[in-house]
């Protein structure tokens, strides 16, 4: 019988048990034992909203839970989170990991646990480490200490970099099937069956996507916004028109994330350095915090960069999944629609091209989508993208 930890990962069959194989031979490994299943370093790949951080954190519980993953006890509701002491869970708020970060990974992993037979570190996104941290971490994962295990997660491997792949094993998960992610919103959420088939196919499989919108109006607002932009570019004046808007609703719902995490740091760099304390005068205050001041200002700053690009990506991923349903539709596809709802107006764009047509667009998307992942000015990106939308042959190379 599958340990109840893994309930939460969502359509991976296949995962669950060679990480169950893997936590089972874990204990052989102790005792001196053969275990083949287990290894000191993994890279979990799969794409957006598959579940890697949840595989991969589920994963560290079964390592520390003293029944394998029972799912109630307190190392498996800490270790998901982060906040069991032999458990560290490693986020970016930022557009990468550099080399300061790289060590910082090196020192932990140095560090035996406490309560636990392992120490487990959770590398989440390890696909934006720079070249520069990668090899500064190689030797920790090719030797780490015997207490230690590496659970790395990334898109796919083509994302991390060779190096990275040749010293880990790799598990590679699935997008979860329609059905799947709306069983899992009706039983885990009590979301109603209609919205969760909804929700389950407008996410395209993403998990946390189709969580967001079953639950949550404005998301499902934003989505009606972005997916109206392709039935209003009349001209060059309303492609540049329509990238703008898209650029506004992304940038403000990145600050809705970002303002409020923004603020509570501020405070408490403020309580750090005494502020409210007697005899605290604001130039000393200021003072003392310059040098941290700076620091905090360019982390934040990051922050809300990547915060606007992650929501502009998402709003790409739902044009993607719209000019799809539109080249279904022009070869008579016998596979579902991921916007079913708007299936007339899908059939109405679909007449007026040709799968050429639609073909070009979908490349263009993608294009998009890789520039604004190279740095270029989303603004722009998305002004060249809306251009292309409205007339695909626009760019001949």
């Amino acid at each position: 019988m599958t340990p109840p930890i893994w309930d939460r990962l969502v359509g991976q069959d296949i995962v669950v048990r060679d990480l169950t194989r893997a936590v089972t031979d874990s204990e052989h490994i102790r005792r001196g034992e053969p275990g083949p299943g287990m290894t000191h370093a993994w890279l979990i790949t799969g794409p957006p909203g598959s579940g890697r951080s949840t595989a991969a954190t589920c994963f560290a519980a079964a390592l520390v839970c003293p029944e394998d993953g029972c799912g109630v006890c307190e190392a498996c509701r800490t270790a998901p989170l982060g906040a069991h002491p032999d458990v560290d869970v490693i986020t970016t708020e930022t557009r990468s990991y550099g080399v300061d970060d790289a060590r910082d990974l090196i020192t932990r992993s140095s560090m035996a646990p406490i309560t636990s037979p392992w120490h487990v570190i959770v590398v989440e996104d390890a696909d934006r480490m720079t070249p520069e941290a990668v090899n500064a971490l190689l030797k920790a994962l090719e030797e780490p200490p015997p207490h230690t295990v590496w659970i790395l997660c990334a898109p796919s491997v083509e994302d991390v970099l060779p190096t990275i792949v040749s010293r880990t094993r790799h598990l590679p998960l699935r997008t979860p099937s329609t059905p799947d992610v709306a069983d899992l919103l009706v039983d885990a959420y009590g979301v109603d069956r209609a919205m969760a088939s909804f929700a389950a196919r407008a996410s395209q499989g993403h998990i946390g996507r189709a969580r967001a919108l079953a639950r949550d109006e404005h998301a499902r607002l934003r989505r009606q916004e972005v997916l109206r932009a392709p039935f209003q570019l009349g001209d060059v004046a309303s492609c540049f028109t329509a990238a703008t808007n898209l650029l506004a609703a992304a940038t403000e719902d990145a600050r809705a994330i970002t303002d409020p995490l923004d603020e509570a740091e501020e405070q408490n760099l403020k309580s750090e350095f005494g502020d409210g304390a007697s005899g605290i005068t604001q130039a000393r205050l200021s003072r003392l915090m310059k040098s941290a001041t700076k620091d905090m200002t360019k982390r934040q700053k990051s922050r809300r960069t990547r915060a606007v690009v992650d929501q502009v990506d998402r709003a790409l991923v739902d044009l993607l999944g719209l000019y799809r349903d539109v080249l279904v539709i022009q070869v008579d596809g016998d596979v579902e629609l991921v916007n079913e709802e708007m299936r007339p107006q899908l059939t109405q764009l679909a007449s007026m091209g040709t799968t050429n047509d639609t073909g070009r667009r979908l490349a263009a998307i993608a294009h998009c989508r890789d520039q604004i992942g190279a740095n270029v000015t989303p603004q722009l990106a998305l002004e060249s993208l809306m251009v292309e939308l409205k007339d695909p042959w626009i760019r001949v190379a």
